[in-house]
């Protein structure tokens, strides 16, 4: 069964809102890549999480291909596409948004009682909490939970119920329950501690909050030249705070994760670290 005549005006509305959206077929998943782009044919990466430099016209990539752009929507290839489509996701991370997909009962009392209240969608099986800023994406971060928000898609199922609230540090927590995914390996993160033992002898801890705070905006507020902005904040970040053993795992991460929003992936995070720390001779 295709799509409803709505479903091309409800893609439309989200563009305008500045939300990326793309089709779904059936199964509720992405069309698949045309014969040009199938198997990294067009020359984008490996791992098609990160398309690289295709600028297909066709809704390829997954959730890479979700687009604000109304004449895109609306071209001939998307519009034969539409026809075939049974529902319009969208890419959270792309409009500054993360969503925690409950998949059942017991997901949704547990977020009750561990999650601020936000904006919710109530889905076929459970729910989903939509929150205001970008993160990386994690699926089974608990029992019917996962994260859905950059290098991601999540379905439209309505606008909800609820104010959409700001996204909570227990749901980026949710996140590194697996370090190996998300943080780079023990040699390249730990940074060694100075004469203080481990505490700042120049900064307070507030300072260095601070620190990481700015750090996380100037990679999230990059539009070009991700790769080097990248490099240079976690060089400026290593260059006040790397001799001297303040900066733990989950300064780290809060960093990584924010480069991962903006399509970076683990391995280019932790090139960029270590190339940073090798500069500076940490």
């Amino acid at each position: 069964m295709g799509a409803t005549p709505n479903s091309l005006r409800t893609a439309l509305a989200l563009a305008a809102s500045g939300v990326p959206v793309l089709p779904l077929r059936r199964g509720k998943v992405p069309f698949g890549n045309c014969p040009t782009c199938k198997g990294s044919g067009c020359g984008d990466r490996p791992n098609m999480k990160v398309p690289g430099p295709c600028r297909c016209l066709a809704p390829c990539h997954g959730w890479a291909a979700a687009t604000t752009d109304p004449a895109v929507l609306t071209s001939p290839l998307w519009t034969a596409v539409w026809r075939r489509a049974v529902a319009v996701a969208y890419h959270p991370g792309g409009a500054g948004l993360t969503v925690v997909d409950l998949d059942d009962a017991d997901a949704i009392a547990w977020a009750r009682t561990a999650l601020p209240t936000t904006r919710i969608v109530s889905t076929t099986r459970g729910e989903h909490w939509i929150y205001r800023g970008a993160m990386v994406s994690r699926n089974a971060v608990r029992p019917g939970v996962d994260i859905k928000s950059s290098m991601a898609y999540a379905r439209y199922l309505g606008p909800g119920t609820g104010t959409m609230t700001d996204l909570p540090d227990a749901v980026r927590a949710l996140a590194v329950k697996e370090p190996s995914r998300v943080r780079p390996a023990p040699p390249a993160v730990t940074v060694p501690a100075g004469p203080g033992g481990g505490e700042c002898p120049h900064r307070t801890p507030a300072f260095l909050e601070h620190g990481i705070t700015m750090a996380v905006e100037r990679i999230t507020a990059a539009r070009s030249a991700i790769h080097a902005t990248v490099y240079r904040t976690f060089l400026a970040v290593l260059s006040t705070h790397g001799r001297c053993g303040c900066l733990t795992d989950a300064h780290v991460t809060r960093l990584f994760a924010a480069a991962q929003t903006k399509g970076e992936t683990v391995r280019h995070c932790t090139d960029a670290w270590t190339n940073a720390r090798t500069r500076l001779g940490l």
